[in-house]
């Protein structure tokens, strides 16, 4: 597969890299959560597994659930909202607490249930990559409904594999969802009711998987097959910060703990380089800015 090169005219600005943990080649690594403490949870998309990585770097299995695991949300200190398959394929949303199910629910309606971000304390949107939509999740209430659907979110050509409404964040009074198939980038106006508005398209030409801001609001993305970090500032002038030669390849999403920025990849999986599939790995950027709280700008 051939990809256009949208990053040809990109300035490149490399960031000190660190990988601090390795897993097995075709380990598909599919979102990450930070704990205060720092530690690190992330999906272990096919196999099901939450894994933990603890401060010291020490790896160990958090939470194994039947079926597929996609995103995942830190809820209050130490519990954990994720989403995927079951083991017969029906979508679901899940409460992980001390590594157990402290509660599911199945969501035959959804289709392929991706990133998700707190809207409030109890409150969280969740990418629905190919309905096209964002559905609201009140972890309080154990809710789930629609929030937003529209052509926006969704595939240009619904027989492609390439995930539509992927990553979502938000940054003072705007939602930004990356819808990955259409190399677009959208923003919808985000207000004290949550109800929804309509999207607009912020930027064109960007593969961006899952992304987090910095406190400046300059945003940092993981391009998944374009095998690179990238920095989008205010004017959306896009930076290159990592690439393949930082461990970055088949990078799947991004977040920040303190000034550095953790990156988590399937050593390109979904589209392997040239010497095959990389052990999937988990990276420390130093990118020397501190990232925004989550909830920050409510």
């Amino acid at each position: 597969m051939s990809l256009p090169d949208i990053y040809a005219n990109a300035s490149i600005e490399v960031v000190p890299a660190q990988p601090i943990a390795t897993f097995p080649v075709n380990t598909f690594l599919e979102n990450l959560a930070i704990a205060p403490s720092g530690e690190i949870f992330v999906t272990n998309h096919e196999v099901g597994e939450v894994v933990k990585l603890s401060r010291d770097y020490t790896l160990t299995t958090y939470a194994a659930l039947e079926g597929k695991v996609s995103g995942i949300a830190l809820v209050g200190e130490s519990s954990f909202l994720v989403n995927g398959w079951n083991a017969t394929g029906v979508p679901f949303v899940a409460i992980l607490s001390n590594g157990e199910i402290d509660f599911l629910q199945t969501l035959p309606e959804a289709m392929f249930l991706n990133g998700i971000t707190p809207i409030s304390s109890h409150q969280f949107l969740m990418a629905d990559s190919y309905r096209g939509a964002i559905w609201l999740c009140d972890v309080a209430a154990k809710s789930i409904s629609i929030w937003l659907e529209h052509p926006l979110l969704a595939r240009s050509d619904a027989e492609s594999s390439f995930p539509a409404a992927n990553g979502l964040k938000r940054f003072s009074d705007f939602l930004y969802v990356s819808n990955t198939q259409r190399m677009i980038l959208l923003r919808i106006p985000v207000d004290g009711n949550l109800s929804s508005k309509e999207p607009k398209i912020y930027l064109e030409g960007t593969n961006i998987d899952d992304f987090a801001f910095d406190v400046h609001g300059n945003l940092y993305g993981a391009t998944h097959v374009y095998n690179s970090v990238i920095r989008i500032d205010n004017n959306r002038q896009t930076t290159i910060i990592a690439q393949a030669e930082q461990g970055v390849t088949g990078c799947t999403a991004v977040a920040f703990y303190g000034t550095d920025l953790y990156v988590v990849n399937n050593g390109g999986m979904f589209l392997p380089p040239a010497g095959g599939i990389e052990p999937a790995q988990i990276v420390r950027l130093e990118v020397g800015v501190m990232g925004a709280s989550l909830l920050a700008e409510q």
